[in-house]
């Protein structure tokens, strides 16, 4: 609910603070007082796109504050929250333009950007006249208006939910689909490199044993001989034959040298199996020495290979193993493509098949509240003189989404059997007004939390029709408030509160000024709209009628 609205140097209002009221606000006063300059105000404050030039001319600057009341559930506390603001019961915005045209906004003293105050203003303020384009003239908005009217947001949160499995299912499909097709494409890759390794069969550390195996082969013939020789040296006739000589005769005189040969004999002894063990080590050797020359060839061949398939795959020689074993689970995955392709393509027809429910059902549910708020919205044009109007709301199909499979359009024919089209191409001035206010009364239900403002939408009424438009905004503004500027005296005595808008010179330059009416200046007020500019006896008493009906 607006609270205040305080506004300093624009246009022709130098300094005025208006304190606003619960229920229906009226704003009077005479053509060019300056009435619209309030709603450029307070759209600007709001963050609307308006009048490029709003400061008063000579004025460094431009200021408006405007102060609203929130009730706890309020939508504007999750913008608040969502941008990091500080909340709270209390809203109050506030916009600079400088005479440059530079723009700063605040909201409860924290600096913000024109989106967050626009997306406040969608929460705070509707606007509804003859060149509404935000509200009830803007077929983008149609559809979610007929779904609030029709308590469908139990059908939209499953048609939305729907949507989004029948997407992930999608999702899932897609990727599926495009996983059998990557290894279809490298299927003769993947089964002839799987073929290639399982046949050569390469085991970890079989590169180094190979290496080393080949390495010792080839220098076989070089070292065969040496050690030969050496074994010669080791035997029989060499090393150990003198030793043992050694021994044998020191062994026979041993008992004679009074104990100081047993240990050189028991050396000797240590001596003969140390030789034994290295006689044992160079038999050994020679025996590995002794190869097949084509053991040599065979083991290079497999030596080779096994590095080939190592740079062909660009992987190391003992990853080989692995590197097939990954083959082979990537033409698993080919082999059991077809099984998931089948079981992802089902999951895509039950959730589409889950969604068209849901969207049908949301359908229907439209098109029963389509024909309640067309009946609801010819009886109220009736008592507005257009009883012979009709008026109705379309439903076409649309592209599928997550709000359903419907596009919803308010339509209307001035006439029976007159082509019908869009409110604002079909009506003319007077009749959209009443055709906005008729299908605004069917549409507030219980929502009093945004501000309505109504700009002149009594234009072209008079008589019972303008009590009639006067009556219905009166009803909308119980428990609300709304706020109308009017030229009607039949809307302003409809009116809670009552303000004046009017021009005076001051020091040679015009301002625009805005007063609050008591129940005298009411009347005169009214009957200044009933007589004009001369006021007679008789148009005040046809206004104090009008205050007491």
């Amino acid at each position: 609910m607006l609270r205040a609205l305080d506004i300093r140097d624009m246009l022709i209002i130098d300094r005025l603070e208006l304190t606003f009221q619960p229920g229906l606000n009226a704003l009077t006063g005479e053509t060019g007082a300056g009435k619209s300059i309030l709603l450029d105000s307070l759209g600007f404050v709001l963050g609307w796109r308006g009048r490029a030039e709003l400061v008063r001319q000579g004025a460094a600057q431009g200021e408006v504050v405007a102060e609203f009341e929130l009730p706890e559930g309020h939508p504007a506390h999750a913008i608040l929250t969502e941008a990091g603001l500080p909340g709270g019961s209390e809203l109050i915005l506030r916009r600079v333009n400088t005479a440059e045209g530079r723009k700063t906004a605040w909201v409860n003293d924290r600096r913000c950007s024109g989106e967050v105050l626009r997306a406040l203003s969608e929460t705070l303020v509707e606007l509804h006249g003859q060149h509404d384009d935000r509200g009830l003239l803007n077929p983008r908005g149609h559809r979610g208006m007929l779904d609030v009217y029709a308590g469908a947001e139990p059908q939209l949160t499953a048609v939305r939910a729907t949507w989004t499995e029948m997407a992930r299912a999608r999702k899932a499909l897609a990727e599926t689909e495009a996983a059998v097709a990557a290894v279809r494409s490298e299927e003769e890759f993947l089964r002839h490199s799987v073929a290639e390794l399982d046949k050569l069969d390469p085991q970890p550390g079989e590169d180094a044993e190979l290496d080393a195996r080949r390495r010792m082969m080839q220098g076989a013939e070089r070292i065969r001989d040496d050690v030969a020789r050496a074994f010669a040296l080791l035997g029989g006739d060499g090393a150990e034959g003198a030793l043992a000589d050694a021994v044998r005769w020191l062994e026979g005189v041993a008992d004679r040298a009074e104990g100081q040969l047993d240990e050189p004999i028991a050396a000797l002894g240590r001596a003969l199996i140390e030789l034994g063990e290295a006689q044992d080590g160079v038999t050994a050797c020679l025996e590995a020495l002794d190869f097949n020359p084509a053991e040599l060839e065979q083991t290079e061949e497999r030596l080779f290979a096994i590095r080939a398939l190592a740079r062909k795959h660009d992987v190391a020689p003992d990853d080989l193993s692995g590197y097939a074993d990954t083959l082979r689970a990537r033409l698993g995955q080919l082999e059991a493509g077809d099984a998931d392709l089948a079981d992802r393509r089902a999951a895509v027809q039950a959730a589409q098949a889950a969604y068209d429910a849901a969207a049908e059902a949301l359908s229907a549910l439209r098109r029963e509240a389509a024909g309640r708020l067309d009946a609801a919205v010819m009886a109220e044009l009736a008592p507005l003189k257009m009883e012979r109007a009709v008026f109705q709301t379309q439903i076409t199909p649309a592209e599928p989404g997550p709000d359903g499979q419907d596009a919803v359009a308010f339509t209307v024919a001035t006439n029976p059997g007159a082509p019908s089209g869009p409110l604002n191409k079909i009506a003319s001035g007077g009749e959209l007004s009443r055709f906005l206010l008729a299908l605004k009364v069917c549409l507030s239900g219980d929502d009093s939390t945004r501000t309505m403002i109504f700009d002149e939408i009594d234009r072209g009424v008079g008589g019972a029709t303008a009590d009639a438009v006067g009556r219905r905004l009166a009803a909308l503004a119980q428990g609300g408030q709304v706020l109308v500027v009017t030229h009607s005296p039949q809307v302003a005595a409809r009116a809670a509160h009552h303000w004046r808008v009017q021009k005076h010179v001051t020091d040679g330059q015009t301002l625009s000024t805005v007063l609050p009416l008591s129940e005298p200046d009411r009347i005169d007020e009214i009957a200044r709209m009933v007589s004009g500019d001369v006021i007679t006896d008789e148009a005040r008493a046809a206004a104090r009628s009008l205050l007491q009906a």
